[in-house]
């Protein structure tokens, strides 16, 4: 039995969780901006882009309940092992690929990184902090460094890997150099994608060196495949039993919807502004950057939102509310031109994170009230579900419709639908049984993906 003075202490804990944070979400960061912007200079249409989307999500969606009882099973350090692995050759797979069926392998290969990684590292330093301090141990200062360090990453690669395609094809002869030897092989674009393989596999080799795992309770894989039906059936009951649950599960949904109508929309309408994908992969990552931080802004303004409007529930209501009314100005000036439409969009584009941030707090801390600490897990691994299965099912609503407000709009009207929703005040309390699953991060500030 492993000795509490074998035990990583509570600041190397600290550290090694926060290095893993930044590790992780640093290579995602990098492929932000160029992403869309790639599949568009391979050829690709945005149908097929919003399919390969689509892939990611509904991957997600549904391992994002068995992978949180694997790290049970396996441990911590292996399944977040295996979801770097996974994020490495889905970023070399995407990075590389000019064939349809190689890029939706890859971005179907990144949502199955995203659900394996989604709890064993926060779940590996709550174990050790325990494990050092008992169960009273303080785990706010390190789950809180945690958070800014995965915002940190997000925001650092979202910049650099928008900068990097425009400084290596702003030569005469844009991607020229690296295109020659590989038969276009690798594009300019391609470049931040391969930067984050080779991040990946830094990751994958701190996460095996610089883990030690606690002694965890044990379970078998059997019992865990064999609870998973169980544990959704209870997460969709209760959000059927409680108007409130069912309201912050189809908040989280529209969520999923804006998020997805943001990051498959943006990256094209950048471009367009520039003339070129290098420079709109710029402009697109200076964006982004900026919506990390509205919705950053957001979510340390919700107190504040609730008590100016007078309670959670129409704080909830004004957040949704801010974000669609940013994605619908987002639509009303797609097909105009001057500074004063650019400036217009930017303001949207600004409004729909700050809203989305504000929002997800005051949905949380109405949902927690609701939800026993027994069935806590499982209403949010289904809140998770929510949200990735309607961000897949805008996206390829979204692939269709012609360029201008109208995909922009259909976001909007999500977004809307779910704000309408707390116009009314909900009904009794649901009381659910206790099961085990994931807790998924509910940052709103990451990307859908």
């Amino acid at each position: 039995m492993t000795q509490a003075s074998d035990v990583l202490d509570l600041r190397a804990a600290r550290r090694r969780y926060v290095t893993v944070c930044a590790l992780f979400w640093f290579p995602l960061g990098l492929s932000l901006a160029p992403l869309v912007l790639l599949f568009t200079e391979r050829g690709v249409s945005m149908v097929a882009i919003t399919g390969f989307f689509a892939a990611h999500s509904l991957t997600a969606a549904a391992l994002e309940l068995p992978t949180g009882g694997l790290s049970d099973v396996l441990g911590r350090r292996a399944v977040l092992a295996a979801a770097g692995l996974l994020d490495l050759a889905a970023l070399v797979l995407v990075g590389l690929g000019t064939t349809a069926w190689v890029l939706g392998l890859g971005m179907g290969l990144m949502g199955a990184g995203r659900a394996l990684s989604s709890g064993p590292a926060e779940a590996w330093y709550v174990d050790t902090v325990q494990a050092r301090q008992g169960p009273e141990a303080d785990l706010h200062t390190g789950l809180a460094r945690g958070s800014a360090a995965t915002s940190a990453a997000l925001a650092a690669g979202t910049l650099l890997g928008g900068a990097l395609p425009w400084l290596l094809g702003s030569g005469p002869d844009p991607g020229a150099r690296l295109s020659a030897s590989t038969s276009g092989l690798v594009l300019p674009l391609s470049v931040p994608l391969l930067l984050g393989a080779a991040v990946e596999t830094a990751f994958v080799l701190y996460v095996l060196t610089a883990l030690p795992e606690p002694p965890r309770p044990s379970a078998t894989l059997g019992a865990v495949l064999r609870g998973i039906p169980a544990t959704i059936v209870d997460g969709v009951r209760v959000g059927g039993r409680d108007a409130l649950v069912r309201r912050v599960l189809l908040g989280a949904g529209a969520a999923g919807g804006a998020l997805a109508a943001m990051e498959l929309l943006t990256p094209g309408r950048a471009a367009s502004l520039t003339g070129a994908a290098e420079s709109g992969a710029v402009l697109f990552s200076a964006l982004a950057c900026a919506g990390f931080v509205c919705s950053a802004v957001g979510s340390h303004l919700a107190p504040l939102t609730a008590r100016l409007t007078g309670g959670t529930e129409r704080a909830v209501l004004v957040g949704l509310g801010t974000g669609a009314s940013g994605l619908l100005l987002l639509g009303a000036t797609a097909a105009a031109h001057g500074t004063a439409p650019l400036v217009l969009a930017v303001l949207g584009y600004c409004l729909v994170y700050l809203g989305l941030g504000a929002a997800g707090p005051s949905e949380n801390a109405l949902l927690h009230r609701r939800v026993p600490s027994s069935g806590r897990a499982t209403v949010l691994s289904v809140q998770s579900l929510a949200l990735q299965l309607t961000a897949a099912l805008t996206g390829l609503a979204i692939g269709p419709l012609p360029p201008g407000p109208a995909p922009w709009l259909l976001g909007g009207a999500v977004l809307l639908a779910g704000a309408l929703l707390w116009t009314r005040r909900p009904g009794r309390t649901a009381v659910i049984t206790a099961r085990t699953a994931p807790v998924p991060d509910q940052s709103r500030s990451e990307p859908f993906r």
